[in-house]
């Protein structure tokens, strides 16, 4: 091996070897979790208590701050453009997979400027309806939309949102048209669907199973491959349009380049977090599953659900408005 060779292999090692004594002994000083959207919702209080949990079991400080704007796009560039060293993280949603085709006027790259960290959970969505809508099942509810023409409105939590792309999807696969009215974020949109401002939407659980109780709305089907046990009536879409399948999910990423010891440290942590009771009781309350997704495993997740949201956007011809 010639001295150059030698060298060469030598920085190698030394490298990996500072990289893992950095992972070792991460972190030595305040964490900071962005989270680009409002306080509410799904992403902020899971990352606030994953955020917590931590704190706890890493014995440094996780600060999380809300940096919203622009459809959750001002927070992710702010953690693109943080240094790479593992204390700026970015606790996002599905929605982010939408954006990359979706916006086309960002500065940077979804996919080659965050690192995925690793899944947090995934809650399952509901096609639910006003209490006046004449139907009681997905075959009866299209059979009406097309009776209608078009007429019918359908909520979501705005352009771009998880809920809306899933939308876009049902009326691709049941072959209805129908007006969006886009609010801004599942709460108004859920408040516009129980006044019968629109007829029909997609709702999680945490919006929706409070009225789906009262009565006020009900739920046709739920959009993951298996029935929910939090609506044991709504029978999967999948069961009439075979892989139909779509979900509210969220995750950690950070900057591209942040070494791989300090990303698969964080990865663990959000694995052994999630199996925590206290945890698992309240993603349940949330309507959430625990995933826990390692790195690589999130990334070819999140890679194939913006190539799935893409043909659901070109299809549409979706544009942020």
């Amino acid at each position: 091996m010639t001295i150059a060779r030698i060298t060469t292999a030598a920085l190698a090692a030394a490298l990996a070897l500072s990289a893992g004594a950095a992972a070792q002994s991460y972190p030595v000083k305040t964490v900071r979790i962005v989270v680009p959207v409002a306080p509410g919702g799904g992403t902020d209080p899971q990352a606030r208590l994953l955020g917590k949990k931590f704190q706890e079991s890493m014995g440094q400080v996780f600060v999380i701050e809300n940096r919203t704007g622009a459809g959750s796009m001002i927070g992710t560039e702010f953690v693109v453009k943080a240094p790479a060293d593992g204390y700026t993280l970015l606790c996002a949603a599905s929605s982010l997979a939408g954006a990359y085709t979706l916006r086309k006027d960002l500065p940077f790259d979804l996919l080659k400027d965050l690192a995925p960290v690793g899944q947090i959970s995934s809650a399952a969505t509901f096609l639910v309806v006003h209490s006046s809508v004449p139907a009681a099942s997905v075959q009866e509810f299209i059979a009406l939309a097309r009776k209608h023409g078009g007429k019918m409105n359908a909520g979501s939590g705005g352009y771009g949102s998880a809920n809306h792309l899933t939308l876009e999807m049902f009326k691709q696969q049941a072959g209805i048209q129908a007006t969006h009215i886009a609010y801004k974020g599942s709460g108004p949109a859920t408040i516009a669907l129980m006044g019968g401002e629109v007829d029909f939407s997609f709702a999680g659980a945490l919006t929706s199973l409070p009225h789906l109780r009262s009565g006020r709305i009900k739920a046709l089907a739920v959009t993951t491959l298996k029935p929910s046990p939090l609506v044991p009536g709504a029978p999967p879409l999948a069961s009439l349009y075979p892989g139909f399948q779509a979900s509210n999910w969220y995750g950690f990423f950070a900057p591209a380049g942040t070494p791989a010891a300090i990303v698969n440290r964080i990865s663990a942590e959000i694995a052994s977090t999630i199996q925590l009771p206290d945890v698992r009781k309240f993603m349940s309350s949330e309507g959430a599953e625990p995933v826990g997704s390692r790195p690589e495993e999130f990334a070819a997740f999140f890679r194939s659900e913006v190539e799935r949201y893409a043909k659901v956007i070109r299809r549409a011809n979706i544009r942020v408005e």
